[in-house]
């Protein structure tokens, strides 16, 4: 029985030791899927030259250290987006744990990931895949529905008023710009940020995601960067950074 509790009472280490891994993966997923090319059944080769990777070559963030950066192979440089992944999803484990226990544990680890992997697509291709975003409707509802169901109607609010929200921003700057000015990959990630956090939580998410935003705009800005008013923003990044927060630590205020 005391082998059985311990065992119970360390769990919370099992998402903080796979989590290198499984970023390991997703920053795969999040560099092949706008490519068009296979995930799960692809070989993991370098980008570069080609050569098929050995097992001594993917060990989360250790691997890169190691060899300096560089491929084994050719030695050309290994992209740094890597390992940010692998150690952005140990990050995603670690404040899950800090906060949670049990199976909402893994319910959160698992909501972090996908949001991880969202936002490096939408960094990569300045895209916004349904096939993450739109599963984290019904996910965040049924979550609620087993963990507090009298919450559920807010939360379905919550992912209604998202989409709709982004919906006629969208709408409104096309009409008065001319142009596209939000996709609607942004509004169906609020609609799936709303599921998970609830109507009450969503301007935080929104406020959050545009400060941060705006802070690393105007970094940039500061190191030289030129930015006009054409140049596209991954804004699905900062609402998934935003959405995080407000999952773990609830709204502002």
């Amino acid at each position: 029985m005391e082998v059985l509790v311990d065992v119970i009472s360390l769990a919370w280490l099992l998402p903080i030791l796979i989590a290198p891994f499984v970023g390991s993966f997703l920053g795969l997923v999040a560099v092949r899927y706008p490519e068009g090319k296979p995930i799960i059944f692809g070989r993991s080769v370098c980008k570069h030259c080609g050569h098929r990777l050995a097992p001594r070559d993917l060990i989360p963030v250790l691997s890169w250290v190691i060899q300096g950066r560089r491929c084994r192979y050719c030695r050309r440089p290994i992209d740094v987006f890597y390992p940010v992944m692998e150690i952005s999803a140990l990050l995603v484990a670690v404040s899950a744990s800090w906060i949670f226990s049990g199976w909402l544990l893994w319910v959160s680890c698992i909501l972090g990931w996908t949001l991880l992997t969202i936002a490096a697509i939408d960094y990569v291709s300045m895209t916004l895949p349904d096939e993450l975003t739109l599963p984290l409707i019904p996910a965040g509802l049924a979550v609620t529905y087993f963990f507090d169901p009298d919450r559920l109607v807010s939360h379905a609010a919550g992912a209604g008023v998202g989409f709709f929200a982004f919906f006629f921003v969208a709408w409104l700057y096309r009409w008065l710009r001319g142009r596209d000015g939000l996709g609607m990959g942004d509004a169906k990630l609020l609609a799936a940020s709303g599921a998970w956090i609830s109507i009450s939580g969503l301007p935080s998410v929104v406020f959050l995601g545009a400060v941060a935003a705006l802070i690393v705009v105007l970094s940039a800005m500061v190191l030289g960067r030129q930015f006009s008013s054409y140049d596209a923003i991954p804004f699905g990044l900062y609402l998934c950074l935003s959405t995080w927060f407000v999952w773990l630590f609830g709204p502002l205020g």
